[in-house]
C-alpha cells in the first residue's frame, strides 16, 4: 500500500523529481495584474432569446432568468474568487435580473451601471454604452480589477467576441482581450 503514494509522487514530480509546478491561469494572472475588468456574461439562463413579450425592467417575473444550473454556475464563480483569495475592487452589472442575480449570488452585491444593461433590442444605444466601457476600463488603476456583469451583444460589441453564458472576457486597455474565463471550470 506504499506504492501508491510513491507513485502519486512520481507523477507529479518533473526530471529529477523535483514537483511539476500548477501551469498558471492567464486569467487569474491578468486579474491579479489589474487594470483590467473581467466582463462576465451572465450565467445561464431558462431556454430563450432576448426577453419575453411584455418585459418590463425591474420586474423579474417579465424577464428570461437563471435556470438553476445558470445559479449553480453563478455560486461557482464566487467559489473561484474566494479559493483564489482576489477580491473585485467593483462589481457592476446591468440591471436585467439575469445579471443582477449572477453577481449576488457570487459576489454578494452588485452596483447597477446603465452601460452594461442590454442593446439586444437597441442597438443604437451600444455605441454610446461601449464608448463609456472603454473609458471606465482606462481608469482601472494597476493592481486592481472590476468584474462587469452583462449580456453577450454589449461585450461582442466592445470585443468583437462571443462568450458563452457564463463565461467571461479578461480585458485590459483598448478593450484588449486578455484571456478567457470559464465560471463552470471553477468549482
Amino acid at each position: 500500500m506504499q506504492r501508491r503514494p510513491f507513485l502519486l509522487g512520481l507523477a507529479l514530480a518533473g526530471a529529477g523529481g523535483t514537483p511539476l509546478a500548477a501551469e498558471p491561469d492567464p486569467a487569474e494572472q491578468a486579474l491579479r495584474q489589474g487594470g483590467c475588468a473581467l466582463l462576465l456574461r451572465h450565467a445561464r439562463t431558462d431556454p430563450g432569446v432576448g426577453d419575453p413579450p411584455g418585459f418590463r425592467l425591474g420586474v423579474c417575473s417579465t424577464q428570461r432568468n437563471l435556470s438553476e444550473a445558470g445559479r449553480a454556475d453563478a455560486r461557482a464563480v464566487g467559489r473561484w474568487f474566494a479559493a483564489a483569495r482576489m477580491r473585485p475592487q467593483a462589481v457592476r452589472s446591468s440591471a436585467w435580473c439575469r445579471c443582477i442575480d449572477t453577481a449576488q449570488l457570487a459576489f454578494g452585491a452588485s452596483v447597477p451601471w446603465p452601460p452594461l444593461d442590454s442593446t439586444f433590442d437597441s442597438p443604437s444605444l451600444s455605441a454610446s454604452a461601449t464608448q463609456a466601457l472603454r473609458g471606465a476600463l482606462a481608469g482601472i488603476a494597476p493592481g486592481r480589477f472590476e468584474v462587469w456583469v452583462t449580456h453577450q451583444v454589449n461585450i461582442t460589441a466592445l470585443t468583437g467576441e462571443g462568450p458563452a453564458m457564463g463565461e467571461g472576457l479578461v480585458v485590459g486597455a483598448q478593450a484588449r482581450v486578455l484571456a478567457r474565463w470559464q465560471a463552470r471550470r471553477g468549482g
